[in-house]
């Protein structure tokens, strides 16, 4: 962990949240507590920012010094906001083609994925608020660069967000060995939510009973599914094909 990215002592990270630095997440230290630590609990509730109780000794390993029992991860991107990039699309008249990964934990597919959808032409990425690779220099590193520059949606409830993709008119494709629908099938020239899931677990049942179509690549072999970077390269130029 760089040191750069990290804030740490409860004045300071209260400081940087109240500054606007985008934060990953928080972690506070097991049975925190005082009136400045009440403070620090409050702007964590007020702004939404992810946080982990956790043993005092990962805090000294990460912030070797006096971090008071609190460390933010400051992200290496700007977050956006779903819905206003979604409406900004449709103003410019730009035809949605959006990426969210349920989940995904290797920091090298993540920036691996990141790279192909921003060479695709995809328009945002969407990741979980925690649970998912952090997006870190590392992350931005395997990306080339690519999460520095493509929009990355950062939310709380994904049930919600595709139910407002859904409002929005853009359909919901999952790609998932257990889809009845050939990947070459699916019609991406429509405005598309195609969603990549957990490297172990694929797409949660939740999202996949969201999802409008469950696409599915062609498999010969006795290994019954791909590696998320190289089924998310799959999709996402056949997308650009089509869209081409």
């Amino acid at each position: 962990m760089e040191k750069q990215q990290l804030v740490y002592g409860l004045r300071p990270v209260i400081e940087a949240i109240e500054s606007g630095r985008q934060i990953d997440r928080i972690l506070m230290q097991n049975g925190l507590g005082g009136p400045l630590a009440g403070d620090l609990k409050g702007k964590i509730r007020d702004h939404g920012i992810p946080f982990q109780y956790v043993p005092v000794e990962k805090l000294n390993r990460l912030a070797p010094g006096n971090h008071q029992g609190a460390v933010a991860l400051i992200s290496s991107i700007a977050y956006q906001d779903f819905t206003t990039l979604v409406e900004n699309l449709m103003q410019q008249e730009v035809n949605p083609l959006l990426l969210m990964l349920d989940h995904i934990t290797d920091v090298r597919n993540m920036g691996a994925i990141a790279r192909t959808a921003e060479c695709a032409g995809f328009h945002a990425i969407i990741i979980p608020d925690r649970g998912s690779a952090a997006l870190n220099t590392d992350a931005v590193k395997t990306s080339s660069g690519a999460l520095l520059r493509i929009p990355v949606c950062r939310e709380a409830n994904f049930k919600t967000t595709l139910n407002l993709a859904k409002q929005y008119g853009i359909q919901i494709v999952a790609a998932t060995e257990k889809g009845a629908v050939h990947y070459r099938q699916v019609d991406f020239r429509q405005p598309t939510l195609l969603i990549l899931g957990n490297e172990e677990h694929g797409i949660s049942n939740e999202l996949l009973k969201m999802s409008d179509l469950r696409a599915k690549l062609p498999i010969l072999g006795q290994v019954q599914s791909l590696n998320v970077g190289v089924a998310a390269g799959i999709f996402m130029y056949e997308a650009l094909e089509q869209r081409l």
